[in-house]
């Protein structure tokens, strides 16, 4: 199971690392879109919008369904829900470890009830 999601984990974020198929999902999340409609606001060919589809399809984070010649794309948000639990659990362990530290430094940085000697 650990090796499963890891590998998914790996994908969703390989797949996210790149700022056009990021784009792409976020304008997925307003709906489903034909190719030509992602493609739209890019200034890339088409091919190369259907391999950042691909990536994204492999990846899990995309449905894709033909409707005669138009290929309609959909987002699959369960990836996504994966990544944001994974990202959720280390976002509460540093939140709590910065807590610690800021309970230290603030404890730190108390005036000493001792006089300091000359």
């Amino acid at each position: 199971m650990v090796n499963y999601l890891t590998r998914r984990l790996d994908a969703t974020f390989s797949a996210l690392a790149d700022p056009t198929r990021r784009a792409i999902v976020q304008r997925l999340a307003e709906g489903s879109a034909t190719i030509k409609e992602l493609a739209h606001p890019f200034h890339v060919s088409l091919p190369a919008i259907s391999k950042h589809l691909r990536v994204l399809e492999n990846a899990g984070l995309l449905k894709r369904r033909k409707q005669g010649r138009m290929h309609h794309c959909q987002l699959n948000t369960e990836r996504l829900e994966e990544a944001g639990k994974w990202i959720e659990r280390y976002r509460t362990f540093w939140e709590q470890r910065f807590d610690v530290l800021d309970t230290y430094l603030q404890s730190s940085n108390q005036p000493s009830t001792q006089k300091e000697r000359p």
